[in-house]
């Protein structure tokens, strides 16, 4: 039977305010939506794109780059007309995916039709998955005794590290590594820009975008258990 999975990605691209010391120009990671993406694709996944609001889900110019393979630029015509996310009915689903980039943290963060899809994946035992900055949508849904779903769990994220090194730790609402173990999340690092992927039953989380082709392996060692 063909998996469905619904990747949710981000809106937010940036305020668009010059005085305003957030993140411009930012959005989804493209390597870590394409990379995963074309891996389902090639292994007949079913995949729904959907975001809060809908329509555009802004690439981080970051990510774009005339290196990037040519099949790549059809993932960023999907970026562009993403489904919203009310209008889909979850329940559908095998299972959900986080992409990263910085966008994440300013919308997915804190949105509560995001928190109650995760909490229903969760709860049903079907796969919770998310990479770099994708743990950010994971961070408000909780169990049924009111403490978060990453509670004593293994999971892995873009680093304070690796923020440090980029320079944006005065940009971002918050450190998402130190906001996992707030939580109560077992946090796993690796070195800074290592391929790392930590798996704790059907939650499977990457640290970075060169984490997203190991991260899809292993989605789909999940599904064909």
């Amino acid at each position: 039977m063909t998996k469905k999975l619904l990747i949710i990605t981000t809106n937010y691209g940036g305020c668009g305010k010059a005085e305003c010391n957030c993140i411009q120009n930012t959005g989804v990671y493209l390597e870590e939506f394409a990379v995963p993406f074309l891996v389902f694709e090639k292994s007949n996944i079913e995949m729904t794109i959907a975001s809060p609001l809908g329509g555009l889900s802004p690439v981080d110019e970051g990510s774009m780059s005339c290196s990037n393979p040519e099949e790549w630029d059809k993932c960023i015509k999907i970026l562009r007309n993403t489904r919203r996310l009310s209008e889909v009915n979850y329940k559908n689903y095998d299972g959900v995916y986080f992409p990263g980039g910085h966008g994440p943290m300013f919308d997915l963060a804190e949105n509560k039709e995001t928190a109650e899809v995760v909490e229903y994946f969760f709860n049903t035992g079907k796969l919770v998955s998310a990479v770099c900055h994708g743990p950010a949508g994971l961070i408000s849904a909780k169990r049924d005794d009111g403490k978060s779903i990453l509670a004593g769990k293994r999971v892995t994220c873009f680093t304070n590290k690796e923020e440090q090194i980029v320079k944006l730790t005065e940009q971002i609402p918050f450190l998402l590594e130190s906001r996992l173990r707030e939580l109560g999340a077992e946090f796993i690092e690796a070195k800074p820009w290592a391929e790392h992927v930590v798996a704790d039953g059907h939650i499977i989380t990457g640290q970075n975008q060169n984490s997203a082709l190991l991260l899809a392996e292993k989605i789909l060692e999940f599904f064909n258990r």
